[in-house]
């Protein structure tokens, strides 16, 4: 089991969650080669098993996540219906956020359910650094059908939460469209500060 602190994330859902902060510290270190600062970064145990998710598509990190994941709802005694995954930005080999929440959902018997589609391709949002254009990037993006998840309790699951414009989006998705009775959000890091 990862030591971890949960964060309260706060955002258009009922209550949400993050188990930890993804980094804890980063300090510039000088250039690289090709001109790029480099950085000496501490990260949080369970933002650096997100990060070999993430970022080296290593799979062994995600058995300890999922654990976390489970160890942390459980004790959150949460009662849900269904987990969606928030849909990934980009097509990757691995898709962290749609592993780590099979295995939540196998774990809790809990059904995951792919109910937020996209209607159309967005730019990575990691490169945008204005919330107004983000949010007006996300507008009208996500989609989700009431007869999956009308008056259904929901758990809305990421894997790294920035400045929640995309779980926002997805939850006025989710009660709007979706007619969800309840949403809850839990990530599986947040960055420390919210932008």
């Amino acid at each position: 089991m990862s030591h971890f602190q949960p964060r309260q994330i706060l955002g258009k859902w009922k209550q949400g969650f993050a188990l930890d902060l993804h980094t804890l510290s980063s300090v510039p270190v000088g250039y690289n080669e090709y001109g790029h600062m480099q950085f000496d970064t501490t990260r949080s145990e369970v933002g650096e098993l997100l990060y070999k998710l993430k970022n080296r598509a290593d799979i062994s990190a995600v058995p300890q996540l999922v654990a976390d994941a489970v160890s942390f709802l459980k004790s959150w005694k949460l009662a849900i219906d269904m987990i969606v995954p928030v849909p990934p930005s980009s097509a990757r080999a691995v898709q962290p956020v749609i592993l780590l929440a099979q295995g939540i959902s196998a774990q809790l018997s809990v059904p995951l359910v792919h109910a937020v589609t996209k209607t159309r391709e967005t730019p990575q949002l990691k490169n945008i650094f204005d919330l107004d254009a983000r949010l007006a990037a996300l507008k009208g993006v996500h989609a989700a059908d009431p007869a999956v998840m009308q008056g259904k309790r929901v758990l809305l699951f990421d894997d790294l939460f920035r400045s929640g414009a995309t779980m926002n989006a997805i939850s006025a998705v989710l009660y709007d469209q979706g007619k969800a009775a309840e949403v809850f959000a839990l990530t599986m890091t947040r960055t420390r500060s919210l932008q």
